[in-house]
């Protein structure tokens, strides 16, 4: 790929977050990608918000997920450090973090969206069943869950409480399960993701392993670019830049549904972008190096 900014680099990994594990498996694999890429690697494991970066790191590949990772706190300090690093900048992260502030942006541009609300207490709710309700401030679909039946609502609820004082309702949308990927303002093929259960949670993700993807998805070539158009509006009116995916649901009308954009998706065996990239003919080593490259302050 030609002359490198930068030669010696460090991937953040771990974290704070409930997604601890999965950045672990996601930094490990990025730091392969990169040392085949011809880098000096350094990993570090980020167990405290307070870190130091080791003397010599020219910039870090940020592959934290959740909290102290795609929420805007490490870009910023990043940022004051002088360390050039991956992914979207501290105001960008902040807001695609925040289920509840990427809607509010997303409306204003006329990105579709499912009906949604915020509500503080189970009696509050307005949107009926089926319906989802999530955390606004969580990842890899910690603390979802989708409602079927007006008696799983209550059990539902805690579970998402639990995880944040308010929570986000939204109504489900039947039909499929995509996904569009960003790298460096090309826009990726579109996957399905077809989970053997009732839909794509965390189990489905990182446990069981029995969820099967279609990249490139099956779909007519307009609708194809017209995901892939969403995905990008997504992506600029987040302001995001680098790398990130759109995850979508299809109804069966085929009419698409933004739910959210993943400022710092995985990257590990099962993960989505990288599948994504694979199939427009990027190996998963010359997408880390592509990334990393475009690191910035």
């Amino acid at each position: 790929m030609g002359e490198r900014r930068f030669s010696r680099v460090a991937v953040l990994k771990g974290g704070v977050s409930s997604e601890r594990e999965v950045s672990l498996k996601s930094g490990a694999a990025i730091a392969q990608g990169l040392r085949e890429g011809g880098y000096d690697v350094t990993e570090i494991d980020i167990v405290l918000e307070d870190f130091r970066i080791p003397e010599g790191v020219e910039a870090v590949f940020v592959a934290l997920h959740g909290r102290f990772g795609e929420d805007g706190e490490i870009q910023g300090k990043l940022a004051e450090l002088g360390i050039p690093f991956t992914g979207s900048g501290a105001e960008s992260s902040r807001i695609s973090f925040d289920k509840v502030l990427t809607r509010e942006c997303l409306a204003k541009h006329g990105v579709p969206l499912p009906a949604g609300e915020v509500i503080t207490f189970s009696k509050d709710r307005n949107i009926p069943v089926p319906l989802v309700v999530k955390p606004p401030r969580e990842g890899s679909s910690v603390g979802c869950h989708l409602v079927f039946e007006e008696s799983e609502w209550e059990t539902a609820f805690a579970d998402a409480v639990s995880f944040s004082p308010d929570v986000l309702v939204e109504e489900y949308i039947p039909g499929r399960e995509l996904t569009v990927g960003v790298v460096g303002g090309q826009v990726l093929p579109v996957v399905e993701i077809k989970p053997n259960g009732e839909w794509y949670d965390f189990e489905a993700k990182y446990i069981t392993g029995d969820t099967s993807y279609v990249c490139p998805a099956e779909l007519e070539p307009e609708l194809v670019a017209e995901l892939q158009s969403i995905a990008l509006k997504t992506f600029q009116c987040l302001e995001a830049s680098t790398f990130g995916r759109v995850d979508f649901r299809l109804s069966p009308e085929n009419k698409p549904y933004v739910l959210e954009l993943n400022a710092i998706p995985g990257f590990t065996a099962t993960s989505l972008l990288p599948k994504a990239a694979q199939a427009a003919g990027i190996g998963f080593s010359e997408l880390c190096c592509r990334i990393m490259e475009q690191a910035h302050l």
